[in-house]
């Protein structure tokens, strides 16, 4: 009997940088959590060799997307250490992407192309994979604008037939358009085979129950456990693409069935809603939404905001409930708030730390009793001799810096006030049976209501 060995990858992946960027059309509250998603968006296509350095900018400029003095620290950064591929956390035109990659010498990706790759290499069904190319050659298409001259030679035949002939850019148009006209069509024969299983469900009138919510959030989790499945769940961004749908029951009584649904994320691509929306569009035949929210990420409120946008230009408007999951993430978490011994004196410029410029923009001070004797933690930001240096400092475009780990904290206490906003809303941990509990005593006592005839 023969023996052979697992065949191994040989591909080295470039060193790359990540540049995270502050927009200023972008109006997340924190962005050391965008960040570090930008960075989990790395890692979830298999980059594991790589530099974050983070830039903050006041406009964008229309052809390199950062100014010139950015360009260049850019440019430097890559030199000095070696880097093979940029790829920054928004979205490029065509123009900015081939102006930058020219600029600095190397290949640039931007948010778009990111999560296209990580969309490519998670689809597993015939279904997912229709969409997904779909969505990558209608971004293909919009590329081929930004290859100037290259795609302007004409490749007609002189002589007999008449016209100049098309150019490059027209033939590769049109071919993308006819792969795309192909992958409709069998998309369509897929759909037509939903709808007959969807007929027949409404037939027997069964309860069907949608998980939606951000990416990796803990749906499948949850589908797991509500089901004692096996779905693929693992601690990354769009792990799992293809829609599961599996009977539930809650103590032994059958409620319906339930399905796990793509993630969503900020920015996600417009090819990827359109090219997903047949299978979005079930979301509009559910009787009831259960809404998966991670209670530790920091931006779990701009990620309800961000399902809520989608959800809207879906036209979806259903019944749901909050499900705010992840709950044993933050429930031993020390206070974050200025205990009462606190002077709130800021150490460094002795003004009150409410309104203290160096307090609020250059570090954060985490005072709790056992911690603090009427004065705040020793300040670790470079200290200013007057409020006018500071302000002069302030207006200044800050330099590309190395991302460093912060991780704010949110008492318990805080969160579950916040949560109230969002009603009706279950409080879970998906780690357990126990844990899930207030769930399914929601379910329990949850019907499908009644078409009005």
């Amino acid at each position: 009997m023969k023996h052979s060995k697992a065949p191994v990858s040989t591909s080295i992946m470039p060193k790359t940088l990540l540049i995270g960027v502050e927009a200023p059309y972008n109006k997340i509250r924190n962005f050391e959590s965008y960040y570090e998603e930008f960075e989990n968006l790395a890692r979830s296509n298999n980059i594991t060799e790589y530099d974050i350095v983070t830039v903050k900018l006041r406009e964008i400029n229309p052809s390199y997307f950062v100014g010139t003095g950015k360009l260049d620290e850019i440019k430097d950064y890559c030199v000095n250490n070696k880097i093979k591929q940029v790829i920054i956390s928004e979205t490029l035109s065509a123009q900015q992407q081939r102006n930058l990659s020219d600029y600095i010498y190397c290949n640039v990706f931007d948010r778009t192309q990111l999560i296209l790759d990580i969309f490519e290499k998670n689809a597993h069904s015939a279904e997912g994979k229709i969409q997904v190319e779909i969505a990558m050659l209608r971004h293909k298409k919009t590329r081929l604008a930004g290859k100037g001259i290259d795609m302007s030679q004409q490749t007609g035949i002189s002589g007999a037939i008449a016209g100049s002939g098309e150019t490059a850019k027209e033939k590769e148009t049109r071919v993308l358009d006819e792969k795309i006209t192909t992958l409709r069509r069998k998309l369509v024969h897929l759909e037509k085979i939903r709808d007959t299983q969807r007929k027949t469900r409404f037939k027997n009138n069964v309860p069907h129950i949608c998980l939606i919510g951000y990416t990796n959030t803990g749906k499948s989790t949850l589908l797991n456990i509500l089901t004692k499945s096996h779905v693929l769940a693992e601690d990354k961004l769009f792990a799992t693409l293809d829609t599961a749908t599996k009977e539930l029951y809650v103590d032994g009584e059958k409620k319906g069935i339930i399905s796990d649904s793509v993630g969503f994320i900020q920015n996600l691509p417009h090819n990827l809603i359109e090219a997903f929306k047949s299978t979005l569009e079930e979301l509009q035949y559910a009787d009831l939404l259960l809404q998966v929210v991670d209670i530790s990420d920091p931006n779990w409120e701009f990620h309800i905001k961000v399902v809520k946008e989608i959800l809207d230009e879906l036209e979806v408007k259903k019944d749901m409930l909050y499900v705010f999951n992840k709950i044993d993430k933050i429930s031993g978490k020390k206070s974050s708030s200025k205990s009462e011994t606190c002077d709130n004196t800021c150490a460094e410029c002795e003004c009150d730390i409410e309104d203290c410029i160096c307090e609020q923009e250059f570090w954060e001070k985490e005072c709790t009793e056992s911690e603090c004797e009427n004065e705040c933690d020793e300040a670790t930001a470079e200290q200013y001799d007057n409020k006018q240096e500071r302000d002069q400092d302030l207006d200044k475009t800050p330099e590309i810096s190395v991302k460093k780990d912060k991780n704010p904290t949110f008492t318990f206490e805080q969160t579950l006030e916040q949560i109230k906003k969002y009603e009706p809303n279950v409080i879970i941990s998906a780690k357990s049976k126990t844990g899930i509990k207030p769930l399914l005593d929601y379910l329990k006592a949850w019907k499908k209501k009644e078409l009005i005839k």
